[in-house]
């Protein structure tokens, strides 16, 4: 019997995902898929599947399911969470991310807010099995398809996970760590030249800011104006995740997984897609700082990034697990039964 998950807490906006949809940004789709590829990776492979199995992507807040069905391997990854499995008559018992952990069936398994980054990717043994569209089970909440019902969790919904084999037990002993503020390679264009020469210099000039406006379509900064050298609008031409426009406002406006396929801002620069993911864990309030690079460092930053990750995922290691101690079990055994002092 293949297991399933009864959504008990949905937290904020919680939304099923995987890779995302290729090639269908020529019909005005856009690509969706996780906002944290690496960590979407590393989850799926702490729990054994495939390493593009759909996922959960938690957004701000926590998560609660109970099991059903079958037995499952949970894995949090992308934050700092707690994840705690509760067994009916037994105490919870509480977990760290980066790990696999295993949730028997009945178990209720809450996971914690992520702590330092606005998102973290929950995996499950099997993955989540809704339907694809489009070779891709990612949700689009703005146009309502994708995932499960095109929307972000509710509880009450039941989501499927697919069939699974025995795994052990995985533990990523170096989880990584971002550094704040957060570091944003950028490379210049494609409209650069509508900005003025002061605006490419502020742009490296000083950290900014998050604000409240950001989603999954992308994340609105605060700092210093971005001066345009003429209009702040141009004729509409194709938008991707990581281009940084600037409207009438000034300020920079990062577009992630579900941006529009085409805008009429000028872009003044685009994030490297080996930073991209850093940029949608940020919180609101926190800071970054924009640095300006050659086409020919983003490129390689992307390889050396491809190869860290694979070798995070090349180390990932059985978890050991530490002696639990039942105070309670020792009593019932009476091992120290007559002893009153340590001289006796």
């Amino acid at each position: 019997m293949t297991a399933r998950l009864r959504i008990i807490t949905p937290g904020l906006q919680t939304t099923v995902q995987d890779a995302g949809r290729v090639g269908v940004q020529g019909l005005g789709v856009p690509a969706s898929g996780v906002l944290d590829p690496p960590a979407m990776r590393l989850a799926n492979a702490l729990v054994g599947n495939a390493p593009d199995c759909a996922v959960l992507e938690m957004r701000l807040t926590g998560l609660a399911f109970k099991v059903e069905g079958a037995a499952v391997r949970i894995a949090v990854t992308g934050a700092e969470a707690d994840v705690t499995v509760q067994v009916e008559g037994a105490a919870p018992r509480v977990f760290a991310a980066w790990r696999a952990v295993a949730a028997p069936e009945g178990a209720l398994v809450t996971i914690s807010a992520p702590r330092d980054s606005a998102i973290a990717t929950v995996a499950v043994s099997g993955g989540i099995d809704t339907p694809p569209l489009w070779g891709s089970r990612a949700t689009l909440l703005r146009a309502g398809f994708g995932g499960f019902e095109g929307r972000a969790l509710r509880a009450g919904d039941v989501l499927p996970v697919g069939p699974s084999a025995e795994a052990p037990l995985l533990a990523a002993p170096r989880p990584p760590r971002d550094a704040r503020p957060a570091r944003l390679r950028v490379v210049l264009g494609p409209q650069a030249d509508r900005f003025t020469p002061a605006a490419r210099a502020a742009l490296v000039s000083a950290p900014y800011r998050v604000t409240q406006d950001a989603d999954r379509m992308g994340v609105r900064f605060e700092g210093p104006e971005l001066t345009h050298a003429d209009s702040h609008d141009i004729v509409s031409d194709a938008v991707l995740p990581g281009s940084i426009q600037a409207p009438g406002s000034r300020q920079p406006i990062l577009l992630l997984a579900d941006c529009q396929t085409t805008g009429g801002y000028p872009k003044i620069a685009t994030v490297i897609s080996a930073d991209l993911p850093r940029a949608a864990r940020l919180t609101p309030g926190q800071a970054a700082r924009f640095e300006i690079v050659s086409v020919e460092a983003g490129e390689a930053a992307a390889r050396a990034a491809d190869a860290a990750l694979a070798a995070a995922v090349a180390a990932l290691a059985p978890v050991v697990e530490g002696a639990i101690f039942d105070e309670a079990a020792l009593h019932r055994e009476n091992l120290i039964s007559g002893v009153v002092g340590c001289t006796e």
